[in-house]
């Protein structure tokens, strides 16, 4: 069974395709770096605004928020505008954001900023499995996937300490500024060589909420938001873990978080050939793997070595498991698959979100072994579930 494409498919001359990928997938670096620049800035942000760092940490909530609002609306707001056209207009948004937030005199200004990097977050990631499905041949879209979620994952282990690095010499609001360039470089490449992409103003497409309609679609969802809500129930407090049960010095916490993001980038780049033929066993196995891990963690933990291999192995499986969900939406839903990432990306905020406040309840009241074991419960059920939701999938032409 072949997956249709869209009607409105206009297919990108193969070298420009992959120089687009690659041009989103710098965008995906500049963008996750300004979401998560705020995590080791709380300090001197709140110092410089005379706020508190509670307070300060909105900055990091606001973009959320606006992430899963515009997840939810933005396919069809943007109805019969060239996705070209969107693209590069939040990209521009994205660089408009991080000077607002570099000059900004006070909290509410701060805010706006915020808000404006969580529009782009919400409208990028909705409409990139989509893109992707318009700008490589069926058969790559997996590779391609993949080649956007390495900037995600170098993005994700390099933003917080590069943050702290340029804070520490050019000050907070200079590092915000320093996305700035980035920023312009991305928007350059992309207008130069990202094809037109209409967008029919006239044809009936579903809303987001309007996917679960079809089938497979609410399992599927279902199996991501266990996944995420998993995910992050154990990843959050892997500091607090690391430093209380398995009792590592700062310096080998570092080096076991920069090895878990070696092993994503690593995880990223193998996991495109894997899902190009084993889509439905890999979203079956991922999470259970995730799963086992946890547990593990729960036996081990006392010990630096195996812990140190758990989390590696981790690391690489973690950044990986997301591109075989995008995968699996465009092929369960190539017609409708601006639609389905603006729900897959309100999904695993809110999963993000469930997921962490929910496992820091049972960390700090029934200690790290319930808070990993209701990970490990969550990543198993999610294989469970993955297991209807991908029943079926439609092979890449």
């Amino acid at each position: 069974m072949n997956a249709p494409l869209p009607a409105d498919t206009v297919r990108a001359p193969a070298t420009h395709g992959w120089s687009a990928v690659f041009a989103l997938s710098l965008c995906v670096a500049t963008l996750i770096a300004s979401e998560f620049m705020p995590v080791s800035l709380l300090t001197p942000i709140a110092g410089d605004l005379h706020l508190s760092e509670g307070t300060a940490g909105q900055a990091i909530a606001v973009s959320g928020i606006f992430a899963v609002l515009t997840s939810l609306f933005i396919a069809r707001a943007t109805a019969g505008i060239d996705r070209r056209r969107v693209l590069l207009a939040l990209t521009i948004v994205m660089l408009v954001s991080g000077i607002v937030v570099a000059l900004a005199p006070d909290f509410t200004v701060l805010m706006i900023g915020r808000a404006m990097i969580g529009v782009v977050i919400g409208g990028f990631w909705s409409m990139s499995g989509a893109i992707v499905m318009r700008l490589v041949p069926a058969d790559s879209v997996p590779r391609a996937l993949a080649v956007l979620n390495g900037g995600n994952a170098l993005a994700t282990t390099i933003a917080a300490p590069l943050g702290s690095f340029l804070g520490q010499y050019i000050g907070w609001r200079g590092a915000f500024f320093a996305v700035v360039p980035l920023a312009a470089i991305t928007f350059a490449w992309q207008w130069w060589v990202l094809p037109a992409m209409p967008s029919p103003r006239n044809e009936r497409k579903p809303s987001a909420l309007g996917v679960l309609r079809r089938r497979h679609a609410p399992q599927g969802m279902l199996a991501v938001t266990l996944l995420f809500m998993g995910q992050f129930a154990l990843f959050t407090y892997l500091r607090p873990f690391l430093e209380t049960v398995t009792k590592v010095p700062i310096s080998l916490l570092s080096l076991i978080l920069a090895l878990m993001g070696g092993a994503g980038l690593i995880g990223s780049a193998l996991i495109g050939m894997v899902l190009t033929r084993h889509l439905r066993r890999a979203l079956i196995v991922m999470p259970a793997a995730l799963g086992v891990i946890a547990i593990a963690l729960i036996a081990a933990g006392h010990a630096a070595p195996p812990t140190a291999a758990l989390l590696i192995l981790w690391g690489m499986i973690a950044t990986a498991a997301p591109v075989g969900w995008w995968t699996w939406l465009s092929r369960t839903l190539p017609e409708d698959a601006e639609a389905g990432g603006g729900l897959m990306v309100a999904v695993i905020q809110l999963a993000i979100t469930l997921g962490a406040a929910g496992s820091g309840v049972l960390f700090d009241h029934l200690g790290y072994a319930a808070s990993f074991a209701a990970a490990a419960a969550l990543l198993l059920l999610s294989a469970a579930v993955g297991a209807l939701g991908a029943a079926d999938i439609a092979s890449p032409r």
